[in-house]
């Protein structure tokens, strides 16, 4: 009897949570409040030169890396925001830098404030890639193509498998984060709706692949090559040998399948039970009857976007496979890393979805012209009305935030106080796990972060006998499971609008209680497979142990 009563306390608790957060003022006006409350904080931080000197690893070029959601826009802080993308592989150096607190409200502060408004949301380029997304997707909904792939799945996916469907193909997004943030997590609250489950449980499992387990994943990422150029910089202090980008394959990949399925069960065992049953009356129950003729017409129309999708693949392919494609990097023809392959892929993916999306019309006789495909495009747009909004005032909190250095300032003085710890080894790994972890919420971005603690802690744990590639894996383990409750996600707002459409009352509050389980289980769980792994003393990746 005491486990139902442990699940009705949490449930509970969260319930509470949810309360609370929702009476959270309008994010606009929170993120407002917000830049009040910095701006003051930075000004009485700055009256106290509140300063840490510290070596950190900085682009060679100082434009080497492109911000693509943190929206600086001409700040003087040389490190972007979660998540991030190279414009170049970029090259790093250890420097020596000295990081005051910057006050907003002295004349340099309040001069950064006026001229960089306009600046601040034009380089926030969240906003271009939703429009550029929500494009294509818009078109395939308005032409009924989604409907028609989400029943597909839940008539082919067994009832109990979908979650760590959607949840692991979150994982795998991180290849190109944007798309599992504004494709896959609306198709999975829409997949969940569409089986009789609460759609808010969808959207929290593909939240939580897409986001709370974004450090790793079983292929290799852009993020990996920039983890392991900054790794390397801070291995030349040290006498280690550099480390190459598989130097964590074997415990990314492991950590992709185990933790996608804890998330599984956190969403079948506590998120579920919570949310309760759904009324799929709030959706309407057109989708659940179908005649005869709108199957066929339904299925005709997913055989036309089938030819669409082989001839997009084929098109793709020969832009990128062949020697001196356009698609290969031009000087050492990769396709996967900081390749035009990869800077194209949300477009890429957004004319299929687009084009598929048309020929799906054109089978199924949804789509008539081409003002049905403008008609859709333009309700889609319309629907981002507000979220733009919210997007303008959270452009600038992070770019005054980044201003005043308070971030960088935090994150230095948390890694000295793990410094100075006089703990072993493994006791030292799991203690800068959990720093990571809460550190995170004010620090998002799994870059900018390492570039601070990296010529830090390799160092240190190379002296301790512990190989760069493992200090480089307790970092992943930490840097992600905040993500999901952290403010300063940006496509929190997002996330919010596609609750609404199923729970009118959703806000703040709503996404943060139904993602807290997510973050504290997914942390335990990933701390003890690092732990086990550690104990077990397997390789982390070819050729790379995890003990010297």
């Amino acid at each position: 009897m005491t486990v139902p009563a442990t699940n009705e306390q949490g449930a509970s608790m969260l319930d509470r949570i949810e309360r609370v957060g929702n009476k959270i003022p309008h994010p606009v006006m929170m993120f407002l409040y917000l830049i009040i409350f910095v701006a003051v904080l930075s000004h009485i931080l700055y009256i106290f030169d509140v300063r840490v000197t510290e070596e950190i690893a900085v682009p060679v070029a100082e434009d080497a890396l492109v911000d693509e959601h943190g929206g600086l826009g001409g700040s003087d802080v040389p490190y972007p925001v979660y998540p991030i993308t190279p414009n170049d592989d970029p090259e790093y150096e250890i420097v020596e830098q000295t990081i005051p607190v910057e006050s907003l409200l002295t004349v340099d502060g309040i001069r950064f404030v006026l001229t960089s408004f306009v600046s601040n949301f034009a380089g926030f380029t969240v906003v271009a890639v939703t429009f550029v997304a929500m494009m294509g997707v818009g078109v395939a909904e308005g032409a009924g193509l989604m409907a028609a792939l989400i029943r597909k799945l839940v008539n082919v996916a067994p009832r109990g498998v979908i979650a760590f469907i959607l949840i692991f193909v979150g994982v795998l997004s991180s290849v190109a984060s944007d798309a599992g943030y504004l494709i896959l997590i609306p198709l999975a609250a829409a997949a969940f709706a569409t089986l009789g489950r609460h759609p808010l449980a969808g959207l929290a499992a593909a939240y939580a692949g897409v986001s709370a387990v974004f450090g790793v994943n079983i292929l290799i990422t852009p993020i990996d090559s920039m983890l392991t150029e900054i790794t390397n910089e801070a291995i030349g202090l040290t006498t280690a040998q550099p480390i190459s980008v598989t130097a964590n394959f074997f415990f990314s990949a492991a950590s992709s399948v185990v933790i996608a399925l804890v998330a599984m069960v956190v969403t079948q065992r506590i998120v579920e039970p919570r949310l309760g049953t759904y009324d799929r009356a709030l959706i309407g129950s057109d989708e659940d009857v179908q005649s005869e003729q709108e199957k066929a017409a339904e299925a005709k129309g997913l055989r036309y976007s089938s030819y669409a999708l082989v001839v997009m693949v084929g098109l793709v392919l020969l832009a990128t496979l062949p020697p001196g494609a356009p698609l290969r990097e031009p000087e050492t023809g990769a396709i996967i890393g900081t390749t035009p392959f990869m800077d194209s892929l949300i477009f890429l993916i957004t004319l299929v979805f687009l084009v598929c999306g048309v020929f799906y019309g054109i089978g199924a006789k949804t789509v008539k012209g081409s003002g049905d495909v403008i008609a859709s495009v333009t309700k889609t747009f319309a629907g981002l009305a507000g979220l733009i909004f919210m997007l303008l005032m959270i452009s600038q909190f992070i770019a005054y935030f980044n201003f005043t250095n308070i971030p960088r300032v935090v994150a230095v003085e948390m890694a000295g106080i793990l410094e100075r710890a006089n703990i072993g080894a493994l006791a030292l790994l799991v203690l800068l796990i959990i720093v990571i972890i809460v550190l995170n919420i004010i620090l998002p971005g799994v870059v900018p972060k390492w570039a601070i603690f990296a010529p830090v802690f390799i160092p240190i744990f190379v002296r301790l006998g512990v190989t760069p590639q493992t200090v480089l894996a307790a970092y992943r383990v930490g840097d992600s499971p905040t993500n999901v409750i952290t403010p300063l996600m940006v496509y929190l707002p997002f996330i919010v609008t596609v609750a609404q459409r199923y729970q009118k009352d959703a806000g703040l509050g709503t996404i943060v209680a139904l993602m807290i389980p997510y973050t504290l289980i997914i942390a335990v769980a990933w701390i003890l497979l690092f732990v086990l792994w550690f104990a077990l003393g397997l390789p982390l990746g070819p050729g790379y142990p995890i003990a010297a």
